[in-house]
């Protein structure tokens, strides 16, 4: 068994090196921005290149492989911190800013008509940003569902 790294920072250029390492076996090599914003979550955002759809996938599903295994290094090294995000040319920043947006309208209809608003099924990232909104319109949100049919209730607040 290996020691315990217990230290952020030790972890955050673990990762780094790690996801490097791991795009250059695919021709790509760039030097990752890496930090934390709240001392728990490991940062890593690629730079944007030619090969930002390649990275990105499918609905981003590249880059959250890319999570998974760079966390899996992390914990199979022990180290304390294995919670990480991996953003490709601000994706998840700008869909973020995009669904932000959109929240604030179904806000908006829900302040509006005062009856609860069903939100089509999203990810957890997704589902943070909405609750984020809610929470500031002072509204009432709730996820409901497992897995990929989990969702977000909008409900007037009481």
């Amino acid at each position: 068994m290996l020691a315990n790294h217990d230290d952020i920072e030790e972890a955050i250029q673990y990762a780094k090196k790690y996801l490097e390492d791991t795009l250059s076996f695919f021709g790509v090599n760039l030097d990752i921005h890496a930090t934390t914003e709240d001392g728990e979550v490991i940062e890593l955002d690629i730079p944007s290149t030619h090969l930002n759809g390649f990275l990105i996938g499918q609905h981003g599903d590249t880059m959250r492989a890319l999570q998974f295994i760079v966390s899996n290094a992390l914990k199979n090294n022990d180290y304390r911190y294995t919670r990480v995000n991996v953003d490709v040319a601000e994706y998840k920043k700008q869909r973020a800013d995009r669904l932000s947006e959109t929240a604030e309208e179904w806000v908006k209809q829900v302040v509006e008509s005062g009856k609860s608003m069903d939100l089509r099924p999203m990810n957890a990232a997704d589902r943070r940003t909405v609750h984020k909104v809610a929470a500031d319109a002072g509204l009432v949100s709730e996820s409901l569902g497992e897995g990929r049919e989990r969702h977000i209730v909008l409900k007037p607040a009481e």
